[in-house]
């Protein structure tokens, strides 16, 4: 299962990230990543909110998926992270070398400028693999930890779109 899960985020380049704010309330946007197995890369403004969220909080959710015309063509991830910057010079050149290659047009402008931008990476501890063709609302759970990943028994949900009646 971490292998769909990988297929998932080597297919997509954009990323859904909810930080928690001061007040409590969650924050969304939209990033673009690079992936090196279930470790996420991605590159943001030091001066912006979710920045400012994730070194006051590192808890993060993040959502992986495509548009498909077909719902039972649905492959997505929901994942819970924690995420940190990259401090290390090395591993943040490689993160920027990632996050380029993937973003061909990110390329093509200045490599960041590291006062003012922050190489961020994202440890996945929980990753829900979302198939919705083995099912509506199908959904595999993977546990990630020091020892390995875990799976969970899937677990399909009942939206009521295939209730039969009488």
């Amino acid at each position: 299962m971490e292998e769909k899960a990988v297929t998932i985020l080597d297919r997509n380049r954009l990323m859904g990230i909810a930080t928690l704010r001061p007040d409590g309330w969650p924050q969304a946007t939209m990033v673009s990543y690079a992936n090196e197995g279930l470790l996420l890369y991605f590159i943001i403004s030091r001066a912006s909110q979710k920045y400012a969220n994730i070194e006051r909080d590192s808890r993060v959710a993040i959502t992986v998926g495509s548009d498909v015309d077909d719902p039972a063509q649905i492959k997505a991830l929901s994942i819970a992270a924690n995420a940190s910057e990259v401090r290390d010079p090395k591993q943040r050149e490689r993160a920027i070398d990632l996050v380029l290659a993937r973003r061909p047009s990110l390329a093509k402008l200045p490599r960041p400028d590291l006062k003012h931008s922050a190489v961020m990476r994202a440890y996945c501890s929980i990753v829900t693999v979302l198939d919705y063709s083995k099912g509506f609302g199908h959904a595999d759970l993977l546990t990630v930890g020091p020892g390995g990943t875990e799976m969970t028994p899937a677990r399909d949900d009942d939206w009521g779109f295939l209730a039969t009646t009488s």
